[in-house]
């Protein structure tokens, strides 16, 4: 019996450990200074949108060891996709449409984080309860950004970017710890049959 190649796992992993990290500098960097070039700083974020829509994707389909991490990542990878795509083409309009889509977006990936949290714990997997705080930290911080409660651009690209940090330690901690790469799989079997 043929093994199951591990290369789309280590990519996915992998991705998802260096987005995470570009995702937090990103959010640093609004928090720090929450006056950049909308139009630069939207490419910047638009960019690094499509990258993890398809680092999303490929987790996906990589059929890791306990499949929790990527589960529903073929529809936020789509997501993402779409958000990138849109915050390219229309940079300027980053504040007014594409704040509320990102909001709600970081609210539904941290609400199905914490079912990743919850399916962790019976796993067995001893770091769940992180995995939960930082998906009830990235949904509340989701909330703010979504519902834009200040008209101020600078409050609301500081929200951004402690939306983009949370949401980037959110995955961190989640690839660290639920994603488990093991050399020497064998497809999985279903019904008697090899697929």
């Amino acid at each position: 019996m043929k093994m199951r190649s591990v290369a789309p796992m280590k990519i996915a992993k992998i991705g998802y450990l260096v987005m995470s990290v570009i995702f937090c500098v990103i959010g640093a960097f609004l928090i720090w200074m929450p006056e950049p070039s909308l139009c630069v700083f939207g490419c910047i974020l638009g960019i690094a949108m499509i990258a993890f829509g398809v680092v999303k994707m490929i987790g996906y389909f990589s059929k890791d060891l306990y499949r929790l991490a990527f589960q529903f990542d073929l529809q936020f990878g789509i997501l993402m996709i779409v958000l990138g795509t849109i915050v390219l083409i229309r940079p300027e309009k980053l504040i007014d449409m594409t704040l509320v889509a990102l909001g709600i977006a970081i609210v539904a990936d941290a609400l199905f984080r914490l079912r990743v949290a919850i399916d962790a714990k019976r796993f067995g997997i001893g770091a769940w309860w992180l995995i939960a705080v930082f998906a009830f930290l990235t949904f509340a911080v989701g909330v703010i950004v979504a519902f834009r409660p200040w008209e101020s651009v600078q409050i609301l690209l500081g929200f951004l970017g402690a939306a983009l940090i949370a949401q980037g330690l959110l995955n961190l901690v989640v690839a660290i710890f639920t994603v488990k790469i093991i050399n020497n799989q064998y497809p999985d079997a279903i019904d008697g049959r090899m697929q």
